[in-house]
């Protein structure tokens, strides 16, 4: 396959993508930020709670 085709079919597929609307997007970029927020607060509590159990045993 020529690089000329590659990129001729690579543009087909790109025109055929279903793009979601604004408030689509806004309404997951949200959800995403929540997700990051609540396994960056777990993870911290997970690494205090390892963090103080290694401490007890030093």
């Amino acid at each position: 396959m020529s690089l000329k085709t590659y990129f001729k079919e690579s543009m087909t597929d790109f025109n055929n993508v279903t793009w979601p609307t604004r408030n689509q997007a806004i309404r997951i970029t949200i959800v995403v930020f929540v997700f990051m927020i609540i396994a960056a607060f777990a993870l911290g509590f997970v690494d205090a709670i390892f963090s103080e159990l290694y401490q007890s045993f030093l």
